[in-house]
């Protein structure tokens, strides 16, 4: 699984112009938004591994996680993460797992992620969605299990 970590003050996801998800750290405060890619041989060990990474990783003020700070997390499925861009202009896809095995696992990511504590908000997987941030620092980190 890859996630693509970026520490934001806001974030939020629309879906047909519609939105259906927002983190709203408070004055001052930060959240994360999370970008996930799932792979064909991950499976639910992989997601409460990055899970726990992701909550425990020290990226917030002060050398803090989101742990530390009860920050708010926005999760968004992100098959592109897996594109192989190595040999040609054109990105290839096979390393992306299919949706009946990625949806559960980007699922599995999140309720993991509300198991340890976090307070989670999701995108809708498979969706086109319109994805609004502001990147604090900018802090963005690629983290893989």
């Amino acid at each position: 699984m890859r996630a693509l970590v970026q520490r934001v003050t806001g974030a939020a996801v629309a879906v047909d112009g519609r939105e259906v998800a927002r983190i709203s750290p408070p004055v001052g405060g930060n959240g994360l938004l999370v970008l996930v890619g799932v792979t064909h041989d991950d499976d639910a060990a992989k997601a409460a591994t990055l899970a726990r990474k992701v909550w425990t990783m020290r990226i917030l003020e002060d050398e803090k996680s989101a742990s530390d700070l009860a920050a708010p997390i926005l999760v968004v499925s992100q098959f592109t993460l897996m594109a192989d861009t190595r040999k040609s202009r054109r990105p290839s896809w096979s390393a992306a797992a299919p949706r009946a095995v990625a949806e559960p696992l980007v699922d599995e990511f999140a309720s993991a992620l509300r198991e340890l504590g976090a307070d989670v908000q999701t995108g809708v997987f498979g969706e086109h969605m319109e994805v609004s941030l502001v990147n604090d620092g900018p802090v963005t980190l690629l983290v893989e299990v």
